[in-house]
């Protein structure tokens, strides 16, 4: 059996940025569960409490991300390479599971709306959206190459949106005395925060149940291989991705005719450039295969 890789471009972040996001959310969360006990505001608490879920979520990002610099090591022989996967998996799950809690706290409000101290909800969700503003512009280079920034950034970024609707509900309870008004926002940002969590679920889930990337088509993959000169067949395909950076590919490659190991690793770095480049997969494993009786050659196989 053979390996081969071609090594990716890293998508390393940088974790100072993470770690001012982290301070500046412990002061906003702590002025907006003072402001929202003072003022009676739940659209307040709901925005604190969807703060406080950002410092978890940036805390565990920030583990996950030095972890994932770790080195292998003869007990750790991927290293630490997917916890920042598990990290994203968490904080998109702790979103829709303070969402559901809002849903629930804004239908009981909405049945006994009380009146609220509407300018210190207007001058909190103004320093809100400051601060997360700020937290999202740090964030926002890291998050397209990274699905554990990518989580900690939606955190940050549905909060700075939930901001918004609170002020947006601050002045209008300040001018119009609509107290409504302030269960129907926090309504509207549980909602949201359902909408931006689940994708980010199902995507981190995919890659912890090591299922096939949507965007790597193995049907095509089996015709470009079998198109290879020496190559009979490649079955007992699995293919998985392990982090950000990382697509696997394991297989089972039978040949025409019985060939050298030289041959073999010739044809080996030949399929290694073609899956690399066409499917941007960079680690191979191949079993090569001459005559060998099995009972499936099919190229899915349940092993």
């Amino acid at each position: 059996m053979s390996h081969n890789h071609n090594h990716p471009k890293s998508s390393e972040v940088k974790g100072s940025n993470l770690l001012l996001s982290i301070f500046l959310n412990i002061l906003i969360t702590a002025a907006q569960v003072i402001g929202g006990l003072v003022s009676g505001s739940l659209a307040l608490l709901s925005d604190a409490l969807h703060n406080f879920s950002d410092v978890l979520s940036l805390l565990i990002s920030y583990i996950a991300n030095k972890l994932a610099k770790k080195k292998a090591s003869h007990k750790r022989t991927f290293g630490y390479k997917r916890a920042e996967i598990i990290a994203a998996f968490i904080n998109a799950a702790t979103l829709i599971i303070v969402a559901i809690i809002l849903i629930f706290e804004a239908i009981k409000r909405f049945y006994s709306p009380q009146e609220i101290e509407s300018e210190l909800v207007i001058w909190l969700a103004a320093l809100g959206i400051v601060v997360n503003g700020l937290s999202v512009l740090l964030l926002h280079k890291d998050a397209k190459i990274n699905m554990n920034m990518k989580s900690a950034y939606l955190h940050l970024f549905t909060d700075m949106t939930a901001s918004v609707a609170v002020l947006i509900g601050g002045l209008l309870m300040k001018f119009y005395k609509i107290w409504w008004v302030d269960s129907v926002l926090t309504l509207g940002i549980a909602i949201y925060l359902i909408f931006v969590g689940y994708d980010l679920l199902k995507k981190s889930f995919k890659v912890l149940m090591l299922f096939t990337p949507e965007e790597v088509p193995v049907e095509e993959i089996t015709k470009v291989v079998n198109q290879i000169a020496q190559v009979k067949s490649i079955h007992h395909i699995h293919i998985w991705q392990l982090n950000e950076d990382e697509i696997h590919l394991e297989a089972h490659l039978e040949f025409h005719k019985d060939v050298t190991i030289s041959e073999f690793d010739r044809t080996l770095i030949q399929l290694e450039e073609l899956l690399f480049h066409q499917f941007n997969i960079n680690h191979i494993t191949i079993q090569p295969e001459y005559d060998k009786e099995e009972k499936s050659k099919d190229i899915i196989v349940q092993d």
